[in-house]
């Protein structure tokens, strides 16, 4: 879940202050891309885990609102679902996370049979998954075995290591989605060409996601930049999930890498223009955006 307060008021010692505004909204990085690339019209599966309580009860009521299988979403016992509390302003933005049930996912959750059904494999949040590390190239590898093209979107290290044995993983990995400050942090380059280059040493394709600045995309072929598109921004939370799950659609019905770019550029503007990761999407499918019967991502 995310829960975003916003307004002015800072933390005091002993003082409860007011905010401008809240709302307790769908989160996590791969929930938010399967609901949006599920109603930009990809047909969507979901393995994860939440707890046995309201928020969990939330993400997956959420999910299957917009037709995303869950069938293997699993349910903790014990465990709390994750949730992440943004506080924001017009000038700053900062989160504090309780990972909970974000950290129970494992490589062997993901079964071959479901990954059978599928054509795509992605990945996200993948520093906050802790229990994914160690068998999250062997995964990958897995699923490439079976026919999928995959994706991982990183976000940031909060233990600030920038390993978890992230590069064993991309070199199994076809589209690499990390911004600008991950790229950055990632190779200790000095400018994102740079840190794109030398990521895609590794992952067959890397998208770096710039904000306002758009995006560049660096592969076998060379690197191209795509200009963002003007748009007034709300909010920027899920912003990045939102342009992987554009991106990831045009990908699936066979686009080029720009014509993904644009599409992924498209998206993260969408998100941007209301207050949470989903909500812009929400409505896309009474629009005739549905895709019918292509197969699960």
């Amino acid at each position: 879940m995310d829960l975003l307060l916003r307004g002015e008021a800072r933390f005091e010692d002993g003082k409860e202050l007011l905010v401008d505004d809240a709302s307790l909204l769908l989160g996590g990085s791969s929930s938010i891309t399967a609901f949006n690339v599920s109603m930009l019209g990809a047909r969507t599966g979901f393995v994860g885990w939440v707890g046995e309580d309201v928020f969990g009860r939330y993400v997956r009521e959420r999910l299957v609102a917009a037709g995303v299988d869950v069938t293997h979403l699993r349910t903790a016992g014990r465990a709390k679902s994750g949730i992440t509390i943004w506080a924001t302003n017009d000038r700053q933005k900062a989160g504090l996370t309780y990972a909970g049930t974000i950290a129970l996912l494992r490589g062997v959750d993901v079964t071959s049979a479901y990954l059978r059904k599928a054509r795509h494999l992605h990945v996200g949040a993948y520093f906050l998954q802790t229990r994914l590390h160690a068998g999250a190239a062997a995964l990958f590898r897995r699923a490439r075995k079976l026919g999928l093209t995959t994706s991982l979107d990183c976000n940031w290290d909060p233990a600030g290591k920038w390993e978890s044995n992230i590069r064993a993983v991309l070199k199994e990995t076809d589209l690499f989605f990390p911004n600008e400050d991950e790229a950055l942090a990632l190779t200790g380059r000095a400018s994102v060409k740079e840190a794109a280059e030398e990521l895609a040493r590794l992952a067959r394709v890397v998208v770096v996601k710039r904000g306002r600045k758009g995006a560049l995309v660096w592969s076998k072929l060379g690197y191209a930049e795509v200009k963002a598109r003007p748009v007034k921004a709300v909010d920027t939370t899920g912003a990045g999930d939102s342009f992987d799950a554009g991106f990831l659609e045009a990908y699936l019905r066979g686009e080029d890498l720009l014509a993904c770019a644009r599409s992924g550029v498209k998206a993260g503007a969408r998100a941007v223009s209301k207050v949470g990761g989903t909500t812009a999407f929400e409505n896309l499918r009474r629009a005739g955006r549905s895709g019918g019967g292509r197969g699960r991502g």
